[in-house]
């Protein structure tokens, strides 16, 4: 780790590229844990991906932008607390380029998976890179035991990412009106 809030500085190629990047930051987006610092760009991130992330999840609704400062105030808390683990996917511009987050960590020790990265940096391995990275975090940083997530199957990229993480199906749901797998991950 090169930093508290830096935890994986090469995840892949991209120059899609505004948050804060670390000094002497690779030509690469890193994997860093959301701070306040952050805010701006996050909500730079969600406005500018909104209509991309519809198509494949659940739009996040006109009350999440406008309620943004205080839910973003409540994610810092939950990390705080330990029952969220939020992560940003930041190019060495500073963008926001992609979330991935731990939420809901349960007294069992697990927590479920949730990522997004953006239109124009999507298709580079990000999702895979970042994805795998968080998991690591999950069992060393967070001692976490497992994870699940959950993805439609009209969204293959993402369902491509799970497998590729070793997330095995582990049942069907409908999520949003669409039918949709369950996955689920031991961690060592």
């Amino acid at each position: 780790m090169s930093g508290q809030d830096e935890v994986a500085p090469d995840l892949g190629r991209s120059r899609a590229g505004r948050a804060e990047a670390p000094p002497g930051a690779p030509d690469r987006p890193a994997l860093q844990v959301l701070r306040p610092g952050h805010a701006a760009a996050v909500l730079a991130f969600e406005r500018e991906n909104r209509a991309y992330f519809a198509a494949s999840v659940p739009d996040r609704g006109d009350a999440f932008f406008a309620e943004f400062d205080a839910r973003f105030a409540r994610l810092l808390a939950w990390q705080a607390d330990g029952t969220d683990h939020p992560h940003v996917l930041v190019a060495p511009d500073g963008e926001v380029v992609g979330r991935v987050n731990l939420v809901e960590v349960t007294p069992q020790r697990s927590a479920e998976l949730g990522y997004r990265i953006a239109r124009k940096a999507a298709g580079r391995g990000l999702a895979t890179a970042a994805v795998r990275e968080v998991c690591r975090l999950a069992a060393t940083a967070y001692s976490l035991t497992a994870l699940t997530a959950r993805a439609t199957h009209d969204n293959p990229a993402s369902r491509t990412v799970l497998e590729r993480n070793a997330f095995r199906p582990v049942g069907h749901l409908t999520l949003n009106g669409k039918p949709a797998t369950r996955y689920h991950r031991p961690l060592p």
